[in-house]
């Protein structure tokens, strides 16, 4: 099927006013782009990222008469609400599977290997680990992921018990499973969060129990060999206490969901708990990990 589609470029200020204005009009979907090579953090469960410059692209019928939405477009310019807007012809192609063309199996550290179910995993002694890009909160493209995955795969984590704190799509959890750990318990706010881990570890052949997944609120008050947190700089600086509560004296730890330049300002929030700190860094991004100092967290839980 051959489709037109309207791209016009507008701000964070305007995007809810010309989103409603193409799927009035028609659209079968309105998609939102960077304008501006902004970075944004992975969303927190349920968030959507919305960049301060965008292009929006709405997506008609070839046969659609869009006149009078480039007309209403064309009155949202001349108001300062856009920037530009165009009207693109795009030809008939197989879009399927030129989007599963541009996904390949992805390696993390010397192990582990992300695979979408379409591939076939070759039958080596690689730890493997199927999921699919854009499912959840999470699938390995993103540095933040990467260098959790990374991390994680330089761990000796046989028999060690694993706190994944802010599970997303599980991936770091099912990662951690099958390094070896023992027991697992995977937290996140959001209940699709939940449901996707316990999905994807089914999905990735794991017993019904390896990961047990809850609500923040939920956690037992109990204390990991491993917990590793890859959400956002802020929750990570104002949930500080709880993490490290959950860490055991000489436990190991792993932060990320971090830019650069706000590495300092998590790094203080955990620096009197940590010993042996190290940041690793890929692209814009920043992972912390170190060691629990035994005599700080021992004082933490008397």
């Amino acid at each position: 099927m051959t489709w037109q589609q309207i791209i016009c470029q507008t701000t964070a200020q305007h995007q809810e006013n010309i989103s409603e204005l193409l799927e009035n009009a028609g659209a079968a979907s309105v998609t939102l782009q960077d304008a501006a090579d902004q970075p944004v953090l992975e969303p927190l469960p349920g968030e959507t990222p919305i960049w301060d410059n965008l292009i929006m692209v709405g997506l008609f019928p070839a046969e659609a008469d869009l006149t009078q939405i480039l007309l209403m477009l064309e009155l949202q310019r001349n108001m300062g609400a856009i920037s530009d807007v165009k009207l693109e012809k795009l030809e008939d192609r197989p879009w399927v599977r030129e989007w599963m063309s541009n996904f390949h199996p992805m390696q993390f550290g010397e192990r582990l290997w992300i695979y979408p179910s379409w591939s076939e995993p070759p039958d080596d002694a690689s730890i493997k680990i199927l999921l699919d890009p854009g499912l959840a909160f999470g699938t390995g493209n993103h540095p933040t992921t990467a260098l959790c995955l990374a991390w994680l795969d330089g761990e000796d984590l046989a028999g060690k018990t694993v706190l994944d704190y802010g599970c997303g799509s599980g991936i770091l959890a099912i990662a951690a499973a099958k390094l070896g750990a023992g027991k697992i318990v995977a937290t996140d706010i959001d209940p699709q969060a939940l449901q996707a881990t316990q999905d994807n570890a089914q999905r990735n052949g794991l017993p019904a129990d390896a990961i047990h997944t809850c609500f923040p609120e939920d956690l037992e008050a109990a204390t990991y060999d491993v917990v590793i947190a890859n959400i956002l700089a802020g929750p990570l600086v104002k949930l500080s206490s709880n993490i490290l509560g959950h860490l055991k004296p000489g436990g190991r730890l792993a932060l990320s969901g971090i830019l650069q330049e706000q590495a300092e300002m998590v790094s203080a929030a955990y620096s009197s708990a940590l010993t042996e700190a190290h940041v690793a860094t890929q692209e814009d991004w920043v992972r912390i990990s170190g060691s629990s100092h035994i005599s700080h967290l021992s004082a933490n839980n008397t």
